[in-house]
């Protein structure tokens, strides 16, 4: 008698697990792409900035030779190992989460 109540309530269940699912994969697929995106964007950025870093070196080095100057040039020197180091770190960590990305579907 309660047949057709069943069998609804199961075909119901049944679509609601399917759309859930695709859901989370599209979810799962967004996050992926804004993750590496955010890397890209990341990396492309530290290396625009270590470049205009060491320019910058080159030309205060080549513009005089002032206490205040070679102040300052030391502190970009600094700067500028600082930025290898977190670079390095970024390197590493991409190494390590990399096997990450075995499990993402490629376009």
């Amino acid at each position: 008698m309660w047949d057709w109540a069943i069998w609804g309530a199961l075909i119901l269940a049944g679509l609601a697990g399917i759309a859930a699912l695709a859901l989370v994969f599209a979810r799962a697929r967004q996050a992926y792409r804004d993750v590496r995106d955010t890397r890209r964007d990341v990396v492309r950025r530290l290396d625009d900035l270590a470049r205009e870093g060491e320019e910058t070196a080159e030309k205060v080095a080549a513009a005089g030779e002032t206490a205040e100057l070679q102040q300052s040039l030391a502190r970009l020197r600094v700067s500028l190992a600082r930025l290898a180091d977190l670079r390095t770190a970024l390197d590493e960590a991409q190494v390590t989460f990399g096997w990450v990305t075995v499990f993402v579907p490629r376009r």
